[in-house]
C-alpha cells in the first residue's frame, strides 16, 4: 500500500522560509513523478510544483516561481519543497502526490494525473 507522509509545515512570518518533506513508501518511488499541490480555505486545490521520476525536470506554478523549489532524493524516497520569501497568500494545506504512470518525462499540473496523495501539512504565513 502506497503511503505519503508530509512534514515540515508550520507558522512563519512573511518573508520567512520552510522546507516541506514528503516521505513515500509502498511503491518504487524512483520510477514515478511527484508533485506538490495546495488548498487554501474556500479555494480549489492548486498546483504548486512537480518533478519527473528522475528529477531531471522540474516545474513550478507562476505564483511561486523564483520562490519555491521542488527536489527529490530517490535514495531516501523523499520529495521536498523549499519555500522562500513566503507571503500570506501562500497559507494553505500542502499535499504531495505521486503520478499514476511511471517514467513520464514531463511533469504535470493536472491533479488527475496523480494517483496517491498524502494527508497534507498546514502552512500559515502571518503578515
Amino acid at each position: 500500500q502506497v503511503q505519503l507522509v508530509e512534514s515540515g509545515g508550520g507558522l512563519v512570518q512573511t518573508g520567512g522560509s520552510l522546507r516541506l518533506s514528503c516521505a513515500a513508501s509502498g511503491r518504487t518511488f524512483s520510477n514515478y513523478g511527484m508533485g506538490w499541490f495546495r488548498q487554501a480555505p474556500g479555494k480549489e486545490r492548486e498546483f504548486v510544483a512537480a518533478t519527473t521520476w528522475n528529477g531531471d525536470s522540474t516545474y513550478t506554478a507562476d505564483s511561486v516561481k523564483g520562490r519555491f523549489t521542488i527536489s527529490r532524493d530517490n535514495a531516501k524516497n523523499t520529495v521536498y519543497l523549499q519555500m522562500n520569501s513566503l507571503k500570506p497568500e501562500d497559507t494553505a494545506v500542502y499535499y504531495c502526490a505521486v503520478r499514476r504512470v511511471r517514467y513520464r518525462n514531463r511533469g504535470s499540473s493536472d491533479p488527475d494525473e496523480y494517483e496517491y496523495w498524502g494527508q497534507g501539512t498546514q502552512v500559515t504565513v502571518s503578515s
